[in-house]
């Protein structure tokens, strides 16, 4: 199994932030894994809700169904997902206040046949880069709207 984790204080505030983050049509912007919807996603994020994108990971695209596992409206978000050769995901999300901004914490664990050994270490290298740049742009899009 692989595991990434990063934390980061960011200048939006919590509530945008989160405006952000449980909204779909955003993800493009900033969660740099995305590429795109395969299926047209729910307007509001609740627990249950499916959705259907395609993403991207070294250089390879794969279908992932998420799910959402759980919303704790606004500070945490779990999405669990599958995709395609048996790959299994799961991203959580946390929002806390800090300072005038918030800090975000996001944690995600990739598992199947394919994510062992060397090539699970390499998922975890570009899986680290991936979030880091993220929340980068995650921070500057909350902090414009």
């Amino acid at each position: 199994m692989g595991h990434i984790e990063a934390s980061a204080t960011l200048s939006a505030t919590p509530d945008a932030l989160w405006a952000v983050v449980s909204d779909p049509q955003t993800w493009d912007k900033w969660f740099t894994i995305h590429e795109r919807w395969m299926e047209e996603p729910p307007a509001v994020l609740a627990a249950g809700s499916k959705l259907v994108a395609k993403i991207m990971m070294l250089g390879m695209a794969n279908k992932i169904e998420w799910v959402v596992e759980s919303v704790d409206t606004p500070s945490k978000l779990v999405l669990g997902g599958t995709g395609m050769a048996g790959v299994k995901v799961q991203f959580t999300f946390e929002i806390t206040p800090e300072g005038e901004g918030s800090k975000l914490s996001v944690s995600g664990d990739f598992e199947g046949a394919l994510i062992k050994g060397a090539l699970g270490k390499a998922v975890e290298k570009d899986g680290r880069a991936q979030i880091d740049k993220s929340l980068a742009q995650l921070d500057a899009l909350a902090s414009a709207a």
